[in-house]
């Protein structure tokens, strides 16, 4: 297992598969039996509040930067070995936020577990460039085109003036017979070539249905490589999706099902916490991101 457990999941520019990359890598080591956090640093544009159902009055991550929450008040567990720190989408409550503070809250998710991986916005500010000297590396999300390629290099500076350490470039969005040499790519931006994913018309079919795609379409060439793409990263096994005796996939087993599935013992002995029942309406909109960033 890699000594590396805090990934920033950054990307030059929006709309390349960042989230759904953070989404499926976290699924993915939920499934084998990680204990997985997942964090929108996403603090002025978060996409993930709107996503696990918070009801307006919901503590997120702008209130524990902004000294009014602790972690524990702002983690929503969605289901087995997997929970998700969210940021709020009010802009009043972005400028009352302190991203400082990011560094303890991260500080004490590695303490207690096994993988953490920050969402981080795209662009240059100050809240972008944190994480990425934060986090023991930075997995870089591009597709091939050549404007998503050069926006990359200015996060991979980014990193580096954070005192950050880049693992290397994750390519979404691949297509086979493709005249574009992915190592090509890698060797230009000087950064290792983690993986490829797979153009794959599940990934948007997954986000409709509220399902993380190595979960709604285990089999499919874009959840292979994501499964994939987590071992290598990590060093944990990873199995693909079990089959019955039968031989079909076992999509209804309870440890497949846990994944996808609403925790909801936790919502209703929660009743007391503002909005937190209201969080785990449906584990679908939990993991899942908006879908201009699938």
């Amino acid at each position: 297992m890699s000594d590396e457990t805090v990934y920033a999941i950054a990307s030059g520019k929006g709309g390349v598969g960042k989230t759904t990359t953070t989404v499926n890598l976290g699924t993915a080591l939920a499934e084998a039996g990680e204990r997985v956090a997942i964090v929108d640093t996403d603090l002025g544009m978060a996409n993930l509040a709107g996503f696990v159902s918070l009801a307006p009055d919901s503590t997120t991550l702008h209130d524990v930067l902004a000294g009014a929450a602790s972690t524990d008040d702002a983690t929503y567990r969605l289901a087995d070995n997997i929970v998700a720190i969210p940021s709020g989408t009010s802009l009043d409550e972005y400028a009352e936020t302190s991203p400082e503070g990011l560094r303890e809250v991260v500080d004490d998710l590695r303490d207690r577990f096994d993988y953490v991986f920050l969402d981080v916005g795209a662009g240059i500010s100050h809240e972008t460039v944190l994480p990425l000297g934060l986090a023991d590396a930075v997995v870089l999300v591009s597709t091939p085109e050549p404007a998503a390629v050069n926006d990359t290099k200015k996060t991979i500076e980014l990193t580096e003036r954070s005192g950050g350490n880049v693992a290397g470039l994750v390519l979404t969005r691949t297509r086979s017979g493709s005249d574009i040499s992915h190592d090509d790519l890698a060797d230009r931006l000087e950064v290792p070539l983690l993986g490829t994913i797979p153009e794959d018309p599940a990934a948007r079919e997954s986000v409709y249905a509220g399902t993380p795609l190595v979960v709604f379409n285990p089999d499919g060439p874009a959840s292979v490589a994501y499964r994939r793409l987590a071992a290598e990263l990590t060093g944990v096994e990873i199995l693909g999706p079990d089959t019955s005796d039968d031989g079909e996939p076992a999509g209804d087993d309870p440890a497949t099902q846990a994944v996808v599935e609403t925790v909801s013992s936790d919502t209703e002995s929660n009743d007391s916490d503002d909005g937190r029942e209201a969080a785990h309406d449906e584990v679908s909109s939990a993991i899942t991101e908006a879908e201009s960033d699938s």
